[in-house]
């Protein structure tokens, strides 16, 4: 085998633990509605955890063995990876609408990556990484207070959360690359301890707030977005930092433009598809009728009279249902025939 088909290989293998890995997570977020962010005794969340290293790790491997433009763009398949082993494994089903955003998703972020060419292993200065690192924390916070803020909107509270977990994923990524020219370099490990440490913050931060989205919004959007995001942000980073650039000059920066607005709009789709689904289920919920009825003219259904006010009570004993009486309840009251009064001992009758 050869190394381009090895790390092809590894790249697929990569998105099937991430789409595993994004599975679980959503699962254990549906399951578990009062641990947002780290449900530590679940087992099933220890098992997301160790698929998503597991997919990192693949990853790293796969760019040893081959180039960065191929291996970049097939990452992006997690999204298409992760539907069908939902409905599968998990008997959750995407829909048209669903399939037809998350196939825009991947398709624009693997353009757009595709495009993206690297240039020669670069460094950040001291400064930069701590500008990057305070600029980096900032957003990410900021976000979270938005999605707070937004917490009656499920979807869009997922979608910021979602987004801040991709930034922080991203910038992670930045740092290790900074880290591995370092290393490469010979400069010693105790001076990198900084950079480790804010990997290991964001790297943290990201698996945290990526649990968090998936409450009440599904997979497939918050996995899209923390999908897209991650190497959106890395790559605007090395475009600005790292001296990267587009292929085919204008025409490639211009193909570029055009692959990021196809991933944002299957983004949007996503988004608007699961925030249609809610406002159908409540509407449903609360006796309207559904979009769909809407669209087509039908009217509304009556409602029913409740159980208690419609169907007769049963007597007890499970015989006839009980009549009401029609005559005037009168009460009973105790009284003494006239020749047995003045004696209290004897036994008294009821009379009506």
């Amino acid at each position: 085998m050869s190394a381009l088909a090895l790390s092809v290989l590894l790249s697929l293998v990569s998105a099937v633990a991430y789409a595993g890995g994004a599975i679980l997570q959503e699962r254990v977020a549906a399951t578990t509605p009062g641990q947002r962010y780290a449900p530590l005794r679940r087992g099933a969340w220890w098992v997301a955890i160790a698929l998503n290293g597991l997919g990192a790790l693949l990853h790293v491997v796969a760019l040893a063995y081959g180039p960065l433009s191929v291996v970049q763009p097939l990452g992006a398949l997690t999204i298409v990876f992760a539907l069908p082993m939902a409905a599968v494994f998990v008997r959750r089903r995407a829909g048209a609408t669903a399939w037809r955003g998350a196939l825009m998703a991947t398709v624009g972020l693997a353009g757009l990556l595709s495009l993206t060419s690297s240039s020669d292993s670069q460094t950040l200065a001291d400064p930069e990484r701590v500008v990057l690192a305070l600029v980096t924390g900032g957003g990410v916070l900021g976000l979270m207070v938005a999605a707070h803020a937004a917490h009656r909107h499920p979807v869009m509270r997922s979608v910021l959360l979602a987004c801040a977990a991709g930034g922080a994923f991203g910038i992670a990524s930045v740092f290790t690359k900074t880290v591995a020219v370092d290393l490469d370099q010979n400069v010693a490990v105790v001076e990198q301890l900084p950079s480790l440490a804010v990997i290991a913050v964001l790297a943290a931060a990201g698996v945290l707030l990526s649990q968090a989205s998936y409450r009440g919004a599904g997979l497939a959007a918050p996995l899209s977005t923390v999908t897209v995001v991650n190497p959106v942000v890395a790559a605007a980073v090395g475009l600005t930092l790292f001296g990267e650039s587009f292929r085919h000059g204008a025409t490639g920066t211009v193909l570029a433009l055009g692959s990021g607005v196809v991933a944002a709009c299957g983004l949007i789709l996503l988004t608007t598809e699961r925030i249609a689904r809610e406002t159908s289920t409540v509407t449903v919920a609360q006796g309207g009728p559904s979009p769909a009825a809407e669209a087509a003219g039908t009217p509304a259904p009556e409602e029913e009279p409740s159980r208690k006010e419609s169907e007769p009570r049963s007597a007890p004993g499970g015989g006839l249902p009980a009549v009401p009486s029609q005559q005037p309840v009168v009460a009973h009251r105790r009284t003494r025939p006239r020749h047995q009064q003045g004696y209290p001992g004897r036994h008294e009758r009821m009379v009506s």
